[in-house]
């Protein structure tokens, strides 16, 4: 992406914008939280709210880059080494701070020590990594996964494995025994002695699991209307993560509504949801999901006119939703996923983004979105035409803003009749550059659902553009008759 569209994204898990050198402290947080995450880029010079593009004086840059190196020496450990550039745009200088992913995992503030000093990045902000954190940042270290952890005091021959083992022939045809088992990794030898791993106790019904792992469920709830506010059904899954997915994709299919359209001299039936891109989005919330992480558990919540599914643990930094089709693979878990993918429940490595790109080119009803809420990661499937009926009634606050002469109104009708972009708003507003006033007014009216990206599945696309949504039509069309 140019760094002319670049700093007007917001600011996210791997983008900062800092309007002048911050604080000692604030700095350190923001270089190790890059590090012990995906990585990301920090911008000095330019403001964040409102986006501005403020600029250093150019005899201050040498001084602030040899203060940001001697920061990131004296405060941050293990080493990590930045990039740094200088930049401009109109002649205003800013500078760039660039942090790549780590491998010597935890980073930490020298001062306050690994237990008090680990800081990820959540959204847009740095947070203070628990012990379940960095235990996890040590894990990838020493690139094992929590699955494939050992259990010492919980003897094999006492779990419950009798589901998993009906399954796992069924699906591969293969006998079971130990030698099986111990290819998979299931089990391990140790000191003369056959240990399950985290991933062997997953798959079985015992009571352990239920003790180790009681959030290792999935919470699946139908709701009236929208919102939450009052259930038509709900249901627990608490069997082993081997039967979750399907029994998941049951509970979505006994609460969507399947009809029939007339093509030609065939009728043909159609669900109201893709619903082989959500049944993928589930087994992929229950294999990739952070079983490491104490009280989160999966949620699938059905709406009137929303299907959302939330599994705890952050997207993999090497994983980008808005690429879905490039057969992308990564793996959290590195013994349940094997698993799961010899007995077919996962297709081969990368499909199964594409698959859900594939699906949803036939539902253009659907709009899919995407969200990391804290450590948990979202998936929507919403229903656009629902939202047009509902929205005047969900959105009461926003009736004083949309009043003929509001900026918000003036917005909209600008939309009316083109997609244009931020800039071409601004031009028709009679503005000479885009305000922050403008792009919080932009920024709230795409959260809203009145306005919509031209390019949905590609939000950073350079011919990007925004247009009026049905709802925002209807917005117009209510304000006319006033």
């Amino acid at each position: 992406m140019k760094i002319t569209e670049l700093i007007y994204q917001p600011e996210g898990r791997r983008l900062e914008f800092k309007e002048s050198l911050p604080t000692v402290a604030d700095l350190a947080k923001t270089i190790v939280a890059f590090a012990n995450d995906a990585g990301g880029d920090l911008y000095i010079g330019i403001k964040n709210e409102p986006r501005e593009l403020t600029g250093m004086h150019e005899d201050d840059l040498f001084k602030i880059e040899e203060q940001i190196s001697n920061i990131v020496h004296d405060q941050c450990y293990p080493i990590i080494v930045p990039e740094i550039s200088f930049q401009s745009i109109d002649e205003k200088h800013f500078i760039h701070v660039q942090i790549y992913r780590g491998s010597n995992f935890p980073y930490y503030l020298k001062s306050k020590g690994k237990m008090e000093g680990t800081y990820i990045r959540v959204g847009s902000s740095n947070r203070l990594a628990n012990t379940e954190i960095i235990t996890e940042l040590e894990r990838q270290k020493r690139n094992i996964s929590f699955d494939s952890e050992l259990l010492f005091d919980q003897p094999i021959d006492q779990l419950d494995l009798e589901a998993f083992k009906s399954q796992y022939q069924e699906k591969t045809g293969e006998a079971w025994h130990d030698a099986v088992l111990r290819k998979l990794d299931l089990i391990k030898e140790y000191q003369g002695s056959l240990l399950p791993t985290n991933a062997l106790i997953l798959f079985s019904d015992s009571a352990t699991r239920k003790e180790l792992f009681p959030y290792a469920k999935i919470e699946c709830a139908r709701f009236k209307g929208v919102n939450t506010d009052e259930f038509i059904d709900q249901k627990t899954i608490d069997v082993n993560i081997a039967l979750q997915a399907e029994a998941a994709y049951e509970f979505v299919l006994r609460h969507i509504n399947k009809g029939a359209t007339v093509e030609g001299v065939y009728t043909t039936s159609h669900w109201e949801y893709p619903i082989k891109a959500i049944r993928e989005a589930l087994r992929n919330a229950v294999v990739h999901r952070d079983y490491s992480l104490s009280g989160k558990d999966t949620k699938v919540a059905i709406y009137d006119d929303m299907v959302e599914i939330t599994s705890p643990g952050l997207l993999l930094p090497s994983i980008d939703f808005n690429e879905l089709e490039a057969r992308q693979s990564d793996i959290r878990n590195k013994i349940i996923a094997p698993v799961f993918k010899k007995m077919g429940i996962i297709d081969q490595w990368g499909n199964g983004l594409k698959l859900i790109a594939d699906e949803l080119k036939g539902y253009p009803e659907i709009d899919f979105k995407w969200f990391e809420k804290g450590l948990q990661f979202q998936l929507q499937f919403i229903k656009k035409m629902s939202r047009q009926s509902e929205q005047p009634e969900l959105q009461p606050e926003l009736q004083s803003e949309l009043q003929p002469e509001s900026l918000f109104n003036l917005v909209l009708k600008a939309l009316n009749e083109n997609s244009l972009t931020s800039k071409e708003v601004s031009e028709k507003l009679g503005q000479k550059e885009i305000s922050g006033q403008l792009r919080k007014v932009i920024r709230k009216l795409h959260e809203d659902g009145l306005i919509e990206q031209t390019i949905p599945d590609k939000p950073n696309h350079p011919n990007q553009r925004h247009k009026l949504s049905e709802s925002g039509l209807l917005f117009l069309k209510m304000g006319s008759k006033k």
